[in-house]
């Protein structure tokens, strides 16, 4: 072969290298592009369907917000602020009262003006239609029969006058008689308070509850929930001890001028009895260590105390303002067919009882330990504390509380432990060797 064959040979095996490569690059850029495109496709589905999730959740999203608008509208509308009262001891000022009726509307009006004016300020996020719910719960009869002993009624029903212009003055003020009976208006007011505690619509709730250690059970199960944001204490008396302990855990208001400050004094109830009976009392005896004299014997003091938990079961005169006041004394003068069955008699001991003081001569209560569930337990019985811690019960068979349960050591002592909630109105000055009350 000669030189000019071989040449164009060699050119034809370069074409045709050239022409494979071209080949090759063809089926490579074809490859690209298929999977470029299938990628493509599947993207712009991705696409269309994160835009279509995207229109459906901004859907749900206005959909929403336009409920929570409505949810809001509607809890707005009905806002209120919720205005718990226990009469029985967070009592409005003598110069209310005295003035019955005309009293009752006036301790309205000042009432709805204050409470208004301390939510607006301390309340944020408050409409300016929301509504003021008060409700207090009291023994009217016993109220009245207390404010009218220690002089700040004429008569007793003046108390019931009261009420009715509190009630009558505005729509959603009621002043609630509860009738006699041991923790009537706190079995009220407790569950009240648990019914709208964690109501949307009651935006805050107002409790007078400063004179009564009973509501600190209540106010300790919820002192460190966010919730008790919502609790402000109104204070009228100061702060019992239990509750001034649950004071840095909750907002506490105090309402000048419209409620007292101090707790009633009412005269003392007192009966003779025959003088046979009487017990003397040696002269020139420590007071701490004059033995207790029968529920029969001289002038009885009665155990009860205004101002606190515990309310008679009959109403209760005092003898020197009505001459005809039946006593235990002229019962028993009476025949057997008139006299209800008298208190039980205990019967008289020859020992000591001493006092312990502190070195300044001051009346100390012994240190105690309670549990909490048989605190709750115990006060559910209703057991009589005059009866089972002294033994001399004055109302007897007429007592509203149970004198017949059959309590153990540690239910005695519970009981003990609650009797010693209230306080002895002859503070650490008391010489009652077997009084119940709590001393400090």
């Amino acid at each position: 072969m000669d030189s000019g064959t071989s040449d164009i040979r060699n050119y034809y095996e370069k074409l045709r290298g050239a022409e494979h490569a071209k080949n090759e690059l063809i089926e490579e850029l074809l490859d690209r592009y298929e999977r470029l495109n299938r990628d493509f496709t599947q993207k712009k589905l991705d696409h269309e369907r994160e835009t279509s999730f995207n229109r459906e959740v901004q859907l749900r999203e206005l959909q929403l917000k336009d409920e929570l608008r409505q949810i809001k509208a509607t809890r707005d509308r009905d806002a209120f602020v919720l205005v718990l009262i226990d009469g029985d001891g967070m009592i409005f000022d003598d110069r209310f009262i005295h003035r019955g009726e005309v009293g009752g509307k006036e301790a309205a009006g000042i009432l709805w003006g204050t409470v208004r004016d301390y939510v607006d300020k301390n309340v944020p996020d408050l409409s300016s239609d929301y509504k003021i719910v008060t409700r207090v719960y009291a023994n009217l009869k016993g109220l009245g029969e207390v404010c009218n002993r220690s002089g700040i009624l004429e008569k007793p029903s003046i108390i019931e006058d009261f009420a009715r212009g509190f009630t009558s003055s505005k729509q959603l003020f009621d002043f609630v008689d509860v009738g006699y009976g041991k923790d009537r208006a706190d079995d009220k007011l407790s569950e009240l308070f648990k019914l709208h505690l964690y109501n949307c619509h009651c935006r805050q709730i107002i409790f007078g509850c400063s004179h009564d250690n009973g509501y600190a059970r209540l106010l300790e199960e919820i002192a460190d929930e966010p919730i008790s944001d919502r609790v402000k204490l109104l204070e009228g008396v100061p702060f019992e001890r239990e509750l001034a302990t649950l004071k840095s855990k909750y907002q506490t208001t105090k309402f000048e001028s419209l409620f007292r400050t101090s707790k009633i004094n009412p005269y003392q109830q007192t009966y003779q009895v025959p003088a046979h009976q009487q017990v003397p009392l040696q002269q020139n005896t420590p007071p701490s260590q004059v033995p207790m004299a029968p529920a029969q014997g001289g002038l009885y003091q009665s155990p009860y105390q205004p101002g606190i938990t515990r309310t008679p079961s009959m109403p209760i005169t005092n003898p020197s303002m009505n001459p005809t006041a039946v006593s235990w004394a002229n019962a028993a003068l009476k025949t057997p067919t008139q006299v209800a069955s008298p208190p039980p008699t205990p019967q008289p001991s020859s020992a000591t009882y001493a006092i312990p003081r502190n070195r300044y001569g001051q009346r100390v209560d012994p240190p105690s330990q309670y549990d909490k569930v048989d605190v709750t337990r115990v006060k559910k019985l209703h057991m009589c504390n005059v009866h089972f811690l002294r033994g001399d019960c004055p109302y007897g068979d007429e007592c509203t509380h149970d004198h017949f349960y059959r309590a153990n050591k540690n239910e005695i002592a519970t009981l003990r432990y609650i009797a010693r909630m209230t306080p002895c109105r002859f503070g650490t000055e008391c010489d009652d060797a077997k009084c119940i009350y709590g001393h400090r």
